[in-house]
């Protein structure tokens, strides 16, 4: 599929291993506007756990970078949302909650009420701080939320 080489340091999870979590951030390039086609592919392979809704009641967000700003950044956390739909996860998305940075107007910014995002452009750019700062929140944010749904 053209998809650059996995770096080394990255390790691979398998779909059944999700049961050991309490809760999911899951995050992919966007393509057209949707999740690649690897990363549905890992959750057709969780078939089994959907079937015994092994992840029910476990919150989950998602986070995206896409190419441009017509690459469908919101457009690829709502096609997400579908496969969090087969398994009963709790989709938890931002809101507004991150405040002030989410309406920031002055700098190319990614991210949108769905999740935190980026734009990647050509492959050369790096997330902003701003970007970066709504990301670390996004994942403190679900493991409140993740840590609530336990106790």
């Amino acid at each position: 599929m053209k998809a650059p080489p996995k770096p080394s340091d990255v390790g691979i999870i398998k779909p059944e291993e999700l049961v050991n979590a309490d809760g999911f951030l899951f995050g992919f390039p966007s393509r057209f506007g949707m999740m690649p086609a690897q990363f549905l592919a890992f959750f057709e392979a969780s078939y089994e756990l959907a079937a015994s809704q092994s992840l029910a009641g476990k919150p989950a967000g998602v986070f995206w970078s896409t190419g441009f700003y017509g690459g469908g950044q919101e457009n690829a956390a709502l096609t997400a949302v579908t496969q969090l739909s087969h398994h009963g996860m709790l989709y938890v998305p931002l809101g507004y909650t991150f405040g002030d940075g989410m309406f920031e107007m002055c700098e190319v910014k990614g991210g949108s009420s769905y999740g935190a995002g980026t734009f990647a452009g050509d492959g050369s750019r790096q997330p902003s701080d701003l970007e970066l700062q709504l990301a670390f929140y996004q994942g403190k944010y679900l493991a409140q939320v993740a840590k609530k749904l336990k106790s």
